[in-house]
């Protein structure tokens, strides 16, 4: 620490030079932080996807409607064991800035297919008793601070009332997950309880009577996975050239295709980080060559007062490093500050963060930026000879 002055000294004789590549650093550190952290919030649908869990969508798109009895009929395909529904609701809490990934389900059919979820029994029991009962992932009821109990108002776009009005009320039933399991950041409500609610108010949108029902999509729990081809086909050949054909998927497989609309962001993120590794390298080792030129002779000074050539090379290696820890450390921070605050909660597309071990990974590469960096003008500063110092 007592040679931590004399670096300070040196990285401050040209503090414009200094300022620009530290800014250039912790630039390119806070777009490795957005990039890893959306890439993270990508996947964690993929992650949370069960392996005996399949998913039936209209083979046209998503946001056509199934006819109810589609669920119906899967529910006796041999190797099904549940069946559950989930119908598209939106909504936003207060204001449209509110946006929430609300679904409305068959409440005990979820609780069945989706049983690794981490629900209290009385969580359950308290959904399953209130027709106007929500389950709210844990991560929106942080977000929002909503406890059991609460009465919340939420307002839609889609389910529209002849008056115009888009106002529906509800009770905070039961809280999926527990801050350790990715809850999606989703929503469900009651679909008898949408039916209904669509069904007085006149709504534009109406899942309709109990014979002329639709729904969004068609989830399944298999008995065993390796039976889900066998089923796939028999619930795709069933409605084949019918006026609402199907396309049935394991959830991974679906889940992972709606990540990869946007294109493989594994890819995408590796050779962003790289290319702008490379011009970090390009940039602060130019300075740090360029410093050390300018001080060849101060460089001969030092050793002629008894510096070491070892103490030297560490004083410019010591640079580098500092240069990066500098700009490097405040650009993962404040990426982490930033992401930490954002809450898409988007289908498949849950909170994004920076998982910590994608954390040191940035350290670590801030280490390497310093060494390789520095170790060119560390090592000519090591050769370095007094005579030929003084003499320049």
């Amino acid at each position: 620490m007592k040679y931590l002055p004399l670096i300070l000294r040196n990285l401050g004789r040209k503090k414009l030079r200094t300022a620009f590549t530290v800014l250039s650093i912790f630039v390119s550190f806070l777009l490795f932080g957005l990039l890893v952290a959306l890439r993270t919030g990508f996947g964690q649908g993929v992650e949370v996807a069960g392996l005996d869990r399949l998913l039936t969508v209209h083979k046209v798109s998503l946001i056509q409607f199934l006819p109810v009895k589609y669920a119906n009929f899967i529910e006796t395909v041999d190797g099904v064991e549940a069946v559950t529904h989930w119908t598209w609701f939106g909504g936003y809490y207060q204001e449209p800035r509110n946006q929430l990934t609300m679904f409305a389900t068959d409440v005990d059919g979820f609780l069945e297919v989706f049983d690794d979820y981490v629900i209290s029994e009385e969580h359950k029991e308290n959904w399953r008793n209130n027709r106007q009962g929500l389950g709210v992932g844990y991560s929106v009821a942080q977000r929002f601070g909503w406890e059991v109990g609460d009465r919340v108002p939420i307002n839609t776009n889609l389910w529209l009332g002849d008056d115009g009005k888009s106002g529906w009320e509800f009770d905070v039933a039961a809280i999926i997950g527990d801050g350790e399991q990715a809850d999606g950041g989703q929503l469900y409500l009651h679909y008898d309880y949408l039916k209904e609610g669509a069904g007085s108010m006149g709504a534009a949108m109406s899942p309709g009577s109990d014979e002329l029902a639709v729904i969004g999509m068609i989830y399944m729990k298999v008995d065993d996975p390796e039976r889900a081809s066998t089923i796939i086909d028999t619930i795709d050949t069933q409605f084949a050239n019918s006026s609402a054909e199907t396309k049935t998927s394991t959830e991974k497989a679906w889940a992972q295709g709606f990540a990869n609309q946007v294109g493989d962001l594994a890819s995408i993120v590796t050779a962003i980080v790289s290319v702008v590794f490379f011009t970090l390298l390009l940039v602060a080792g130019n300075t740090m060559a360029q410093s050390v030129r300018e001080r060849t002779s101060e460089l001969g000074v030092l050793k002629t007062l008894g510096f070491s050539d070892g103490l030297v090379m560490f004083l410019v290696l010591g640079e580098a490093f500092f240069l990066a820890l500098l700009g490097g450390l405040p650009g993962l921070l404040f990426a982490n500050a930033v992401t930490s605050r954002l809450k898409l909660g988007v289908g498949f597309i849950p909170d994004i963060y920076i998982p910590s071990r994608d954390l040191m990974i940035g350290v670590v590469l801030v280490l390497a930026l310093g060494l390789v960096t520095g170790a060119l003008p560390a090592w000519r500063a090591l050769r370095l000879r007094i005579i030929q110092a003084l003499s320049q």
